[in-house]
Formats: structure tokens, sequence, C-alpha cells
């Protein structure tokens, strides 16, 4: 693992970054000779593959509509205090 400088990392931020996706070889900010920061790639969720058609299924909810709302009878469902 690379170790660099902060102030050498905020000189090159850009670059590192670059470098450590294209690598994928991390790389350990320190200040003043401790550990700051490690910079490493992200990893794609799935398995490595992108998002795809379909993955967001499952995710929205159908919203009742107004009608649904007004015709259903609730009263049933709530306790009631005697």
């Amino acid at each position: 693992m690379q170790t660099m400088l902060v102030s050498d990392f905020k000189a090159k931020a850009i670059a590192t970054l670059k470098r450590v996706k294209q690598t994928g070889e991390p790389v350990l900010v320190t200040l003043r000779g401790m550990p700051l920061a490690e910079v490493v790639p992200v990893q794609p969720k799935g398995g490595g593959k992108g998002i795809g058609f379909g993955d967001g299924r499952g995710l929205i909810k159908r919203r009742p509509s107004d009608e649904d709302l007004i015709r259903g009878d609730f009263a049933a469902e709530w306790e009631m205090n005697a």
C-alpha cells in the first residue's frame, strides 16, 4: 500500500483518485506520521454488474387512490376506548 502525506494528497488528489480507481491499490494518507485516511476503490454492488433493467422492481409501492381511502371502512381496525 502506498503512503502519502496529506499535503501531497491535497496537491495531487484527482490524479491519486484516478490511479486508485485504475490500479485498485489503496493509498494511506498520513498527517504527522499518523494514519488519517485510506483511499480505496469503490466496489460495485451486486457482484460487479452495473444497474440493470428491473433492478428497482418492488421498491415502489402502489399508493391507494382517494376513492379507495374514502370507500374503505377502517373503523373496525381501530380499538375504541370504552
